[in-house]
């Protein structure tokens, strides 16, 4: 019995230059994207340059911005969340801001990081007169909006984690707010390690935003609750 037989697989070659300068034009085009890529991060990293820094060395200044960072499932901050809360505290008892302005998601009742984040820090001695709630932090840009726009915020320290703490004074810079910010701890586990990842992404949308400086999912009317905390104070 004689077998049919197979003709040759016609394999097809990547379509690449074959010249020497169709090959120079294919490498400065993907250079050129690895520079695009880069120039969000570059700017974040450019703006914030020179505002980190930590407890003792920060200057003093009224305010004092803290971001939500999720709470876990019995309603209370993640640890996280936790370490950010605490270095705030820190600043207050040192003496560097007299007020801490705490801003995240309540976007459900059955989500509140705000008040979350408020009864911790009255649990850690901060009173909670000197305590202001933002309700509508969605994201770093709201957040950063919405203490300039709503609460009357002009300079403030910020407190983030390592892998965030640049986009959120770049940011803040950007929305009108002189911004320092202070690292808290961080536990190098699987969620700092998503964390870091993922701010190469938002660094993107960090560029749009100061670019576009959209409005923020709620804006609503201003709020005096900063200007009172720090009235009572003194």
């Amino acid at each position: 019995m004689r077998l049919p037989r197979l003709r040759p697989i016609d394999i097809q070659r990547p379509l690449l230059p074959r010249t020497r300068a169709g090959q120079r034009r294919a490498v400065q085009a993907v250079m050129l994207l690895c520079v695009l890529a880069l120039l969000p991060a570059t700017w974040m990293f450019t703006v914030a340059d020179g505002r980190l820094r930590t407890a003792a060395d920060v200057p003093r200044t009224d305010v004092a911005v803290v971001f939500g960072a999720g709470l876990m499932w019995n309603g209370e901050p993640s640890m996280y969340l936790a370490n950010r809360l605490n270095a705030a505290a820190d600043l207050y008892h040192k003496g560097r801001v007299e007020v801490v302005l705490v801003t995240g998601d309540n976007s459900s009742h059955l989500y509140d990081e705000p008040s979350a984040m408020r009864t911790y820090l009255t649990h850690n001695g901060v009173p909670d007169a000197r305590i202001v709630s933002d309700y509508a932090g969605f994201d770093t840009w709201d957040s950063c909006v919405r203490a300039k726009k709503i609460f009357g915020v002009d300079r403030a320290i910020l407190v983030s984690q390592g892998f965030h703490i640049r986009r959120a004074v770049a940011l803040c810079q950007e929305a009108g707010i002189d911004s320092y910010g202070v690292s808290a701890v961080d536990h190098q586990d699987a969620l700092w390690y998503y964390g870091t990842t993922r701010e190469l992404f938002a660094a993107d949308k960090a560029a749009v935003d100061a670019l576009f400086e959209p409005e923020p999912q709620f804006l609503g009317p201003k709020e005096p609750g900063v200007a009172r905390a720090l009235a009572d104070g003194r």
